[in-house]
């Protein structure tokens, strides 16, 4: 089977969607599936052995340049091509083009107008790719973002056609209104036309369901899977003599909830002054402000809070997770899939983590940490000060979480489950894996 898979490049950063997606081609390629793994916008950014193809359709900047210019559209493509090339968007990213969807409201609409909006070319050019020359089994999208190629590729594409949700209504809730009604209507009009929707938990299928007004039985749960290459197989040592260290690993933003981690750690530190708090994860431009706020706020835990950066490789990031006690991403939205809580269990450490979203569903299905109520810095101070007090209990949920993430939250069951998926379909009855 020869599955193709459309995923988005993250501008740059390390995006849990690119990577996601990329452990996923890798692991369906080893359970021997033929994957094409074709980027959209920009490159992809991963940690691992990037699994993707060269060639960038969507290219960030002459998509931008479409919508911005009737006589740039006139152009012939010979002309604009070279401005998809991935040496060049990748340059683009490190300008730091904003990615802000407060900024990309119109954008977004042309997008969704698809063979009717300013990108047409480009969708004439990634269905000519995808059904004359690459003409897999299966194509499944990385976000209903790209639902405007769909109903052109309906037309010259006999195969199923899925798409993968793993964030969709975050970026569309960020976006002024009326743009926000306007792309989830244009959404909901063309998403019909898809097969069927892969989601990472039952919360989000039930949620995107409501939101896209499709029935549940579109919607297949996959397990969520990485790859433990390079994660530890035991937990860090029970006591190296370093202070009880807390620990924030995610993409830096309002979103994800670093400053109720702060506040939460202030209660704790007023308790336990030899507490540390160490932060790492990609800060990107739109959040720079909120970062300094939150570095502001902060200013009286002195050397107790540190600010590591963002890793660039798996190596680092492993090294980062297994310095901490526990990991708290104590996230304002409702998040569809965690891939962090999963890296961290990878590697003994357990988490603290708001009880909402995916997150009941990953700790009750690892053992590997506490839940919290949702959006009370004091609850949560005293869920990781009962983690300081009980090294036990620490180091058994870190066991635990370790034990089961490895055996229900691989790459291969992932793929496994794929595959099964759509040998069956259409299935009479979703698997057990999907109720």
């Amino acid at each position: 089977m020869h599955i193709a898979i459309i995923t988005a490049g993250g501008a740059g950063m390390f995006c849990g969607s690119c990577m996601h997606d990329n452990t996923w081609a890798r692991a369906l390629m080893a359970a021997g599936a033929e994957v094409s793994l074709i980027p959209t916008y920009t490159p992809i950014r991963v940690d691992e052995q990037n699994h993707s193809t060269s060639r960038v359709f969507f290219g960030g900047i002459n998509v931008y340049m479409e919508y911005r210019s009737r006589l740039y559209r006139s152009l012939p493509r010979v002309l604009t091509r070279w401005l998809d090339t991935p040496w060049l968007l990748n340059l683009a990213s490190r300008l730091r083009v904003s990615n802000d969807a407060k900024d990309l409201g119109e954008l977004t609409l042309a997008m969704l107008d698809g063979e009717a909006g300013p990108q047409s070319r480009d969708i004439d050019e990634l269905v000519e790719f995808l059904a004359k020359q690459l003409k897999p089994d299966v194509i499944c999208f990385s976000n209903a973002l790209l639902v405007g190629t769909l109903r052109q590729l309906r037309e010259r594409f006999p195969g199923k056609i899925f798409c993968t949700l793993q964030g969709d209504d975050i970026f569309l809730e960020e976006l002024p209104e009326p743009i926000r009604s306007q792309a989830l209507g244009k959404i909901r009009e063309r998403a019909a036309q898809f097969d069927g929707f892969f989601v990472h938990s039952r919360y989000y299928r039930d949620f995107m369901s409501g939101y896209f007004d499709l029935p549940a039985s579109r919607f297949h749960v996959l397990p969520l899977g990485i790859d433990f290459d390079g994660h530890h197989l035991t937990p860090p040592p029970a006591d190296d003599g370093r202070p009880f260290t807390v620990g924030y690993f995610a993409r830096i933003c309002p979103e994800k909830g670093l400053h109720q981690l702060v506040e939460a750690f202030r209660i704790l530190h007023g308790r336990h002054p030899e507490a540390r708090l160490v932060c790492g994860g990609y800060l990107g431009p739109r959040d720079e402000k909120y970062f300094r706020q939150t570095q502001h706020q902060a200013r009286d835990l002195g050397e107790a809070f540190t600010h590591l950066g963002s890793p660039d490789t798996l190596a680092e990031k492993v090294s980062l997770l297994r310095s901490l006690d526990v990991l708290s991403v104590p996230t304002v939205y409702h998040e569809p899939k965690g891939l962090y809580v999963l890296e961290a269990l990878a590697n003994g450490i357990p988490v603290v983590q708001p009880g909402h979203g995916s997150f009941p569903e990953l700790i009750e299905a690892t053992g590997g940490g506490l839940i919290v109520p949702p959006g009370d810095p004091k609850l949560l101070a005293e869920a990781l000060e009962q983690l300081l007090l009980d090294p036990q209990l620490r180091r058994e949920l870190g066991r635990q979480g370790q034990e089961q993430v490895r055996k229900r939250f691989s790459g291969e069951l992932m793929a496994a489950e794929t595959l099964q998926l759509l040998a069956d379909f259409p299935a009479a009855e979703p698997s057990a894996s999907s109720c």
